[in-house]
């Protein structure tokens, strides 16, 4: 509290200064000192006796200090004493002493610091203090600028982490919406599965209900059928045995005539009787055939055979019936098509009958075409989408674009009356429809037709 500013008080000078432990000598020019360590020293200008530095600024590793210090009237030294405070490191001033000079100041942090130092006169009053102003400079990574810098590497890596989170949070809404439209698409698949199974076993169901109907009425059809078959044949007989017998009788020709008419008229009408009986009982055969549940169970089948098979023997059994019938046939089937689970016998009855009406429109077309025509049936197999399908084709008379959509209903046919009974494809879907497969129908009237019969693989 004794401290105060005076006039007539003595002066108190700073000589000097230690930095490093080394004393720095100041130049008037704004320049480095003449000491000439790793430590960097700036200033303004240097003021007072002894070039004490205006505006003085230390580098951070030039932070260990000391001062020295001198009363203007050294006539009495023992009587001097010297008190001294740094502003922002002492809290008080230090205790009088006759040192010249300052304990050490160590590791000086970064900022702006007043030296002040006032010595006490011979009538044992202080007089007025006298200061330096410095500055310790920080490192280069503490400046505003490297602040700055951290802030601007801190957003940057703050914009990176938001874009890698951004595009991770993508990539993994990406892979979850793969993951529902893959267990969606598993979830239909299934309800598809089920509604394909639920739909054999009503189809089954039905097929099984209409086949006992249709059996029981076919057979109770079928005795009373056979009788007329039987007894048509007999009176064509005894038709013939009637003009047998006119011819014998001593009867005059013209009583003989309106007998042997009624005899001729007898026998044309049994055989069309007869005729149309015939086809009655292949429509009931067919009938019965239709209704037939196949208790067959599904065993691994190799379709390139079956198919291959059930062409010959589609094509021998024409032949049979028709010496002159002839046809090219020409097959294409996928090796790479393994053994598929069927009713071998139920699928290859589809495939002979989608042979023979390929064989029986060829043979209508070379009747119609004349003899340049050859007819050519093909048949392929290959395997599309985890499906197998089976393809029969030929270059016959075609199916009107008017009766497509009816040739898979029962008792439909296009062929003439007495070849057909109406109930090959009706048959021949229901069959393929009971294997969870389709059949297809692509034709052009006078250019061909073909059938694809497309069967699951599994």
């Amino acid at each position: 509290n004794q401290i105060k500013s005076r006039n007539d008080s003595v002066a108190t000078y700073i000589t000097g200064i230690n930095v490093m432990g080394q004393p720095q000598y100041f130049i008037s020019s704004s320049a480095d000192s003449i000491y000439s360590g790793e430590a960097k020293f700036k200033w303004d200008s240097v003021s007072g006796p002894y070039n004490l530095p205006v505006n003085l600024s230390l580098p951070y590793n030039g932070n260990y200090l000391q001062f020295q210090f001198a009363q203007a009237n050294l006539s009495r030294p023992d009587t001097t004493f010297y008190t001294y405070f740094l502003n922002g490191i002492d809290k008080n001033w230090s205790k009088p002493s006759m040192n010249p000079y300052t304990e050490n100041y160590l590791n000086l942090p970064p900022g702006k610091y007043t030296f002040k130092v006032c010595s006490k006169e011979i009538d044992g009053k202080w007089g007025a203090p006298v200061e330096l102003k410095f500055t310790i400079t920080p490192p280069w990574y503490q400046t505003w600028w490297a602040y700055t810098l951290y802030v601007l590497i801190g957003l940057g890596l703050l914009r990176l982490y938001i874009v890698y989170r951004s595009r991770r949070l993508k990539k993994e809404n990406k892979l979850l919406e793969e993951k529902v439209k893959h267990r969606t698409e598993q979830l239909q698949k299934s309800i598809e599965d089920l509604r394909a199974t639920q739909s054999q076993l009503i189809q089954s169901e039905k097929m099984a209900s209409l086949g006992e109907l249709t059996a029981g009425i076919a057979h109770e059809i079928q005795n009373p059928l056979n009788f007329v078959n039987n007894f048509s044949e007999v009176n064509t007989e005894l038709a013939d045995e009637l003009k047998e017998e006119l011819s014998k009788t001593n009867l005059s020709p013209e009583q003989k005539l309106p007998l042997e008419e009624i005899a001729n008229d007898i026998k044309t009408n049994q055989e069309k009787i007869n005729f149309h009986g015939k086809r009655a009982d292949s429509i009931v055969k067919g009938m019965l055939q239709h209704s037939r549940s196949s208790n067959g169970q599904k065993e691994p089948t190799n379709v390139n055979t079956l198919a291959d098979e059930y062409l010959r023997l589609a094509y021998h059994g024409l032949r049979a019936k028709d010496k002159g019938f002839n046809a090219d046939m020409k097959t294409d089937f996928d090796e790479s098509i393994p053994k598929i689970n069927i009713v071998a016998q139920d699928v290859g009855r589809v495939i002979l009958n989608l042979i023979t009406n390929a064989f029986y429109a060829a043979k209508a077309a070379k009747m119609v075409k004349g003899k340049d025509y050859e007819p050519t049936v093909w048949v392929s197999t290959k395997k599309e989408n985890g499906k197998v399908l089976v393809m029969v084709r030929d270059n016959g008379t075609g199916i009107p674009d008017s009766v497509k959509d009816k040739i898979f209903n029962p008792f439909f046919t296009t062929k003439p009356t007495g070849e057909g009974t109406g109930l090959g494809l009706s048959l021949s879907y229901d069959i393929i429809q009971v294997h969870g497969g389709h059949i297809t129908v692509k034709s052009r009237e006078g250019e061909g037709t073909e059938f694809t019969v497309e069967l699951p693989v599994s």
